[in-house]
């Protein structure tokens, strides 16, 4: 159903790859996605994406004086209990994430500087790169132009970057630093994700229908990714997803598992997926005179 469409919206579509690092030494990938709009280096993505830009920064150069200060502490027999004493200024424990780093991968030969416009109430804002002189996505997004198309029932698709599969990465124990390697695997594999459309979504701070409400969850890691037809045009963006309790609750009841009787609770939720509604999406491309494409 999705074949031709999936192909479609992946050759401007792309993932972010992150990774943390705890103050107690583990590291952990993460990836979310975000899609093209142009030839101009502007994409697309969610607020809550976009804000892992300026946490990396912040949290990254938290950790630089930290260390600075940490290698001015006497190696002496007050090292440990000094040690402790700039551990709580700097509020770290074991599970305290101290660094973050990103990584925009499969758009551009290089990458000098990103910019981006925060939408004032919708998880939504605008990247934009800077620097490069090759681009390696191959086509752009084409928003449906015509909105009253959109209506309850209709069969769409989502897809993005759920799964964080690589692993080119490490921790560089020279530096205590995290970085990036040319060894290892670089990619996660894309997931879509199918279903209808249930309901739409207001906010009493935005005029009109600002989001559209999907029968099947988005999954953690296609935040930002593009919400299309089966022909490949755009309708909206995931942003989020919901929890309806369904109200089919279970207590202690007794079932036989094994040869064995046990006694098992269960409490179902219905997970939906929110997604951004195009007209809001081209609303805000507008404003900031930003080019893109509509389907004829």
């Amino acid at each position: 159903m999705f074949e031709s469409a999936i192909e479609k919206i992946l050759q401007f579509t792309r993932p972010l790859h992150t990774i943390s690092r705890t103050y107690g030494g583990l590291i952990l990938p993460g990836s979310s996605t975000f899609f093209f709009l142009n030839d101009s280096g502007f994409a697309i993505t969610c607020k809550h994406v976009v804000s892992l830009i300026p946490a990396a920064e912040n949290m990254n150069q938290t950790y630089l004086k930290f260390k600075a200060e940490r290698d001015r502490i006497p190696k002496d027999g007050n090292y440990k209990k000094n040690l402790q004493g700039l551990e709580m200024k700097y509020k770290y424990n074991k599970e305290t994430t101290i660094q973050l780093k990103n990584n925009f991968l499969n758009c551009f030969d290089k990458i000098e500087q990103i910019t981006y416009h925060i939408h004032p109430t919708l998880d939504l804002a605008i990247l934009e790169f800077k620097g490069f002189t090759k681009i390696f996505y191959s086509s752009q997004a084409t928003f449906i132009r015509d909105s009253s198309k959109i209506k309850q029932g209709k069969y769409l698709c989502r897809t993005g970057f759920p799964f964080p599969e690589f692993n080119n990465f490490r921790h560089n124990t020279d530096s205590d630093d995290i970085e990036w390697t040319s060894t290892g695997n670089p990619n996660s594999p894309s997931f879509p994700i199918d279903g209808i459309l249930t309901r739409f979504v207001a906010d009493p701070n935005v005029s009109g229908i600002t989001g559209i409400e999907m029968s099947t969850p988005g999954l953690r890691g296609q935040s930002g990714g593009p919400l299309f037809d089966i022909d490949g045009n755009i309708y909206g963006m995931q942003s989020a997803t919901n929890h309806l309790h369904l109200g089919f609750d279970i207590k202690d009841k007794e079932i036989i598992q094994d040869g064995k009787k046990n006694k098992v609770s269960n409490h179902p939720f219905l997970h939906v997926g929110i997604c951004v509604h195009v007209d809001r999406i081209k609303e805000f491309l507008t404003e900031y005179k930003i080019a893109f494409k509509e389907a004829d």
